[in-house]
């Protein structure tokens, strides 16, 4: 009964609630964007989240990262959204890492469960606000052949895409290269919400988007975002499409 609405849909059946169930996902970030994500997937039934984050809780982080209230201000953002999750749905296994990650600890923090990522669907999720991790993360990805959801939100916009290593279609760093390996995005000179600002809607869509990607995903093994980057602007209330593909010449997907 929990989940009879996703049920009665057409295209969400009770073998999609049963594949979620067994899919886990493992979040890097419990901020503005992990909040939303991570609220959604628990309520719609996941069998397990796993937040990395090792920040703690800032008077600033109230205006959008949703798990969080004014008691909360100096925890640990990561223990104190698994226990907010966990309350929501105590049907989903939730565990936390108060980690910063690293290239030296990223296989240890992001594959808690290598195993279970060639029984049940497993899913990376990129919530984190800094190309460094972001390129950490796709590194993980390729290597381990699993796939890659990674959102963005700044100011009055956001972006969003699903890299499945397996497809050999691209990777983070076929699309973002450039940014990557350009000085401007030195942690010094990087736009983050921290210097540039995020409206309180920005990340909560966004998260949004992410968290119905994954269900689709994890739920019916259905990619909504096949080689393609969802570019929103919350200004104009449009969204479009962009088409990627794989760089032959990428150092992380084309070796």
């Amino acid at each position: 009964m929990r989940y009879s609405r996703q049920i009665l849909l057409p295209s969400w059946d009770i073998p999609a609630q049963e594949r979620l169930k067994a899919s886990t996902v493992v979040i890097l970030g419990a901020g503005g964007l992990g909040c939303p994500v991570s609220e959604t997937l628990a309520r719609a039934g996941i069998g397990a989240i796993h937040l990395i984050d090792d920040d703690v809780i800032e008077p600033s982080n109230l205006q959008r990262q949703t798990l969080f209230n004014i008691e909360d201000v100096g925890q640990g953002k990561a223990e104190t959204a698994c226990k907010v999750l966990s309350n929501i749905n105590s049907f989903v296994q939730v565990s936390y890492c108060a980690q910063r990650l690293t290239v030296k600890n990223a296989s240890s923090l992001l594959l808690v469960d290598k195993a279970k990522a060639s029984k049940n669907p497993f899913l990376l999720l990129d919530c984190t606000d800094n190309f460094a991790a972001r390129e950490i993360l796709n590194q993980v990805s390729v290597a381990n052949n699993i796939p890659l959801l990674s959102a963005s939100a700044i100011g009055m916009s956001g972006q969003l895409a699903l890299y499945e290593p397996s497809k050999q279609s691209g990777c983070y760093h076929c699309v973002f290269g450039e940014a990557l390996d350009s000085e401007a995005t030195e942690e010094s000179q990087a736009q983050t919400c921290a210097n540039s600002g995020v409206l309180a809607s920005t990340t909560t869509i966004m998260g949004n988007l992410q968290a119905n990607a994954a269900l689709q995903y994890l739920g019916r093994g259905h990619n909504p975002l096949p080689g393609q980057l969802l570019i929103w602007d919350g200004n104009a209330m449009t969204q479009h499409k962009l088409r990627y593909r794989q760089d032959k010449k990428c150092r992380v997907c084309a070796s």
